[in-house]
């Protein structure tokens, strides 16, 4: 098989992966595909056993696989602890992300008293506002937006539209997908019944800023709200999916995962390491355990504790709630039942008094 612009021999592979190989180390490899889609010349990964029909009828030339995963004939394994987090190392191996030239194009505006690094990236219609700061090798898209005195640090990307409010800070290594806002009013109001022209919402400035860590992704359209005052932080390492909102004074630790749709009310804390699953909702005020995790959909309404599992809504723990749900398919018989067993009890109580 001729070798394809960026194929890798499979002994190459397994080694990048520090992976076991049980097949042929000479073996061309061109690509990456699911088991289901995958043709001869590519590689795939079987980490769950519910997919064990598509990795026995795969046509892929070599699997990534758990270290006790079953031979399969005609298919070279490379046995890994972790092979999901193999194959994301492989397409990293063969899609290299590319860098733009450095450089600041003609139709950028970065204000005369902002501070570029030469070795940034500004595309057109990008703009850096006075006393902002971009870092080193950092990548602003067209459109993205850096306010009066913030900063970004070196190696981020912020993709179209994204924009960082004056005087928040970003650190390293960070990504801003399109249209994600940093440092937007938190919405913060209160309510004069004796305003000038009547009732009305009087808005409480928000003078605070935003601070995310190092190495933190920020999906597109999700929105981290400036601090009423003080600091509204997202740790280390944690990974914002879209549509996330992240309110006013909110801490979130480092390595979280936050999921589509959640959102964390003002001044809650929500620890290292926890996973809120999609449209999650945490109320204000409480705190969120290290390594809690909160399951689709939940209301979180008081504190979680460390390493606990709920769901629901109101969260309660999550054992409880798969009962509550087992249960709740049987309501309308038990409700039957009940009403039966009242009439029958009527019926004797009424031939005990006869």
């Amino acid at each position: 098989m001729p070798s394809a612009p960026n194929a890798h021999r499979l002994g190459d592979i397994a080694a990048h992966v520090r992976g076991e190989l049980l097949g042929d180390p000479g073996l061309l490899v061109h690509g990456l595909n699911g088991l289901e889609e995958a043709v001869p010349g590519e590689v795939s990964f079987y980490g769950n056993p519910r997919y064990r029909k598509q990795f026995e009828a795969t046509h892929a030339s070599a699997v990534l696989v758990g270290m006790d995963a079953p031979a399969r004939d005609g298919v070279a394994l490379v046995r890994v602890p972790n092979p999901h987090l193999a194959y994301a190392k492989l397409l990293t191996l063969f899609h290299p992300a590319a860098r733009p030239a450095a450089g600041i194009h003609p139709a950028a505006h970065v204000h005369p008293e902002a501070t570029v690094h030469p070795e940034a990236t500004l595309k057109a219609g990008a703009v850096v506002e006075r006393g902002a700061h971009v870092g080193a090798r950092t990548v602003l898209h067209p459109g993205a937006y850096v306010g009066e005195g913030a900063r970004v640090g070196e190696d981020c990307v912020l993709y179209p539209h994204a924009t960082v409010r004056e005087g928040c800070v970003v650190g390293s290594r960070v990504i801003l997908h399109a249209s994600s806002v940093v440092g937007a009013d938190g919405f913060g109001f209160a309510f004069d019944a004796e305003g000038e022209d009547g009732p009305r919402h009087f808005k409480i400035p928000q003078v605070g800023i935003v601070r995310i860590e190092d190495d933190v992704e920020v999906g597109a359209c999700t929105c981290i709200d400036r601090a009423t005052v003080g600091e509204t932080v997202v740790g280390r390492g944690t990974k914002l999916d879209n549509l996330v909102q992240i309110a006013h004074n909110v801490r979130v630790g480092p390595l979280s995962l936050i999921c589509a749709q959640a959102g964390v009310s003002g001044s809650a804390e929500v620890g290292t390491g926890v996973v809120l699953a999609g449209q999650v909702g945490v109320v204000g005020h409480i705190r969120v355990g290290d390594l809690a995790k909160v399951g689709a959909q939940s209301g979180v309404a008081h504190d979680v504790a460390d390493g606990q599992v709920v769901s629901g809504s109101p969260a309660i723990p999550h054992k409880d709630w798969l009962r509550a749900s087992a249960a709740s398919g049987q309501l309308a018989d038990l409700l039957k039942e009940v009403r039966a067993l009242r009439k029958r009890v009527e019926l004797l109580e009424k031939e005990k008094g006869g």
